[in-house]
């Protein structure tokens, strides 16, 4: 219950206000173990070439230089052939360090229209979860799962809610500005961070008029480079039903979703169930988390707003669990 007090403890004291952020730390150009080949001629053009090809990949200057060299000075086959060895690269990599446990990571968090969408994605260590470019892989995900659930067909008359596991994830295309599938991504990242990664789950909600998902996200992460994408270690989507658009929605849904983090209920359940007991794991009959003298809802039921679903996901729970058993 270390979770459930430090939680309750920091939510009460900063009520209605959004977790503090994180600073999120620049990591330094990746290196990697490409060889370099016959020396690149050092003409001021081609030193200014060999500028631009850094600048734009973020690759070491020897194999750019490489590259370059490679491709004949041709500054896009040379983007492309750094692109296609760093593929090589991650590959090789990713075969090695499988097995290893990736029992670190983040939950990734993205809101467009009518979609919201929570992705889950494991790393060996937190240090790795802290790199910017581990978590542009998380958004990269975030985002090949939004794509899929715009070419789904929308329910006119109420919500849909979806799951893919780590195969499906794996499958799904990279984007219109990346090539492959995000499994590719996924090779290229272990190819320039070192360790064992996994895709490992993903929910989407979308729903009509009439519905509103509320979103929380424990211990918060944002950062300019990351689009609308919030970070951390917990994650809950909370469904609910209303009859007309309230201005308090989104507190609302924060508050609910901070409850589905901090009391980790397994059902809905009904507005009829009495406290204690097999009600303790669900949602409604289970004491507020902001105000414990009060159920879930007795909190709900004054602000207008049906509690229909949720979804709430721990970064490496499955893993614990494996590990356990």
């Amino acid at each position: 219950m270390s979770l459930l007090r430090s939680l309750r403890v920091f939510l009460v004291a900063r009520t209605g206000s959004h977790p503090a952020g994180s600073l999120l730390r620049q990591s330094p150009q990746p290196r990697h173990t490409f060889h370099a080949g016959p020396r690149l001629s050092a003409s001021a053009s081609s030193k200014e070439l060999l500028m631009k090809l850094r600048r734009k990949t973020g690759y070491s200057f020897v194999n750019c230089k490489k590259a370059l060299e490679t491709c004949g000075g041709d500054l896009k086959q040379a983007e492309i052939w750094l692109h296609k060895e760093a593929q090589k690269e991650g590959w090789s990599k990713a075969a090695k360090l499988q097995g290893r446990k990736t029992k670190e990571g983040l939950i990734g968090l993205l809101q467009e229209g009518n979609t919201t969408v929570l992705v889950e994605v494991n790393c060996e260590t937190d240090f790795v979860s802290r790199n910017l470019k581990f978590q542009l892989l998380v958004q990269q995900v975030a985002l090949g799962t939004m794509m899929h659930c715009q070419t789904l067909k929308d329910q006119p008359s109420t919500y849909s809610k979806g799951f893919l596991n780590s195969s499906e994830l794996s499958g799904l295309p990279a984007g219109p500005d990346r090539e492959g599938s995000l499994k590719d991504q996924l090779a290229l990242a272990i190819g320039k961070l070192g360790e064992n990664m996994i895709l490992k789950r993903a929910a989407w909600v979308k729903v009509p008029s009439g519905f509103y998902v509320g979103s929380y996200v424990h211990g918060a992460m944002q950062s300019p480079s990351l689009h609308k994408l919030v970070l951390g270690k917990y994650g809950a989507l909370v469904i609910c039903e209303t009859s007309e658009q309230k201005t308090n929605l989104e507190d609302v849904g924060r508050r609910l979703g901070q409850h589905v983090v901090g009391m980790a209920p397994l059902s809905v359940g009904s507005l009829d169930d009495e406290p204690g007991g097999e009600a303790e794991t669900k949602m409604l009959s289970q004491p507020y988390l902001l105000d414990p003298s009060i159920t879930l809802g007795q909190y709900v039921q004054p602000q207008g707003v049906s509690v229909v679903d949720f979804v709430r996901f721990e970064c490496g729970e499955g893993e614990e669990a494996a590990e356990t058993e």
